[in-house]
């Protein structure tokens, strides 16, 4: 598993009022395979989740991937840590899932004929052989969010935030997406809403304006959260 560390990590953005503190002062060391960050909305989850991959900065303190800072290494944590989004219309730019899936693909694949083939296996593998040709406009929620997943993973990180990535499924694709994270090999930090997924993790993070106020095993986590909601 990697190692990922936040060394005394605060985090402030700006506002009309003056800066707003988001992220209390926070220092974590993640080296579980499953980890899950649980809290109401607002409550600095996601800040914590794009702190891991350089899409939000600390304001104070360090973030730490392998060993590598990820304010000064930004482009091979990336490498490693793969991002996905709760919304995947925020990652699918190219208009057919094929073209999307190799757009990944263009640094490790530079042949464009082998990288095509390469896209369709990654579709393969993920449910969604013979979509290549699909627009990523037709596909259904379900679909849109194996796409995402698909072109995250087709790169080969060692490591998956993924930002409620299951909000705007139904059941049924809910569970197949919940099912599929806790799958992969990847270590995974899941921020998400589902509890019955979080309770699944090797362990989980209770997160309440802007402090991590609980962390330990998944269901002590949960069963906190619910009393306490």
């Amino acid at each position: 598993m990697s190692e990922i560390a936040l060394e005394q990590v605060s985090v402030r953005v700006p506002t009309h009022d003056g800066d707003l503190l988001v992220l209390h002062e926070t220092s974590l060391r993640l080296t579980e395979r499953r980890v899950a960050l649980v809290g109401p909305n607002g409550s600095g989850k996601s800040t914590i989740a794009r702190l891991l991959n350089g899409l939000v900065a600390p304001s104070t303190g360090r973030v730490v991937v392998d060993g590598l800072d990820v304010s000064r290494s930004g482009r091979e944590v990336r490498r490693r840590v793969g991002f996905v989004f709760t919304d995947p219309a925020a990652q699918l730019v190219m208009p057919t899932a094929r073209e999307d899936v190799a757009l990944s693909l263009r640094r490790t694949v530079p042949d464009k004929q082998e990288r095509l083939a390469a896209a369709d296996a990654v579709l393969a593998d993920f449910g969604l052989e013979g979509f290549g040709d699909r627009s990523v406009h037709g596909l259904s929620g379900g679909e849109r969010q194996l796409l995402a997943l698909a072109g995250v993973l087709a790169t080969g990180p060692s490591v998956l935030v993924a930002d409620e990535p299951t909000t705007l499924l139904d059941l049924g694709n809910s569970r197949r997406i919940g099912d599929l994270l806790l799958s992969l090999p990847q270590q995974v930090v899941l921020v998400t809403h589902d509890l019955e997924l979080a309770s699944r993790c090797d362990r989980a993070l209770l997160v309440r304006d802007g402090r991590v106020e609980q962390d330990g095993a998944a269901d002590d986590v949960i069963s906190r959260y619910r009393a306490t909601a």
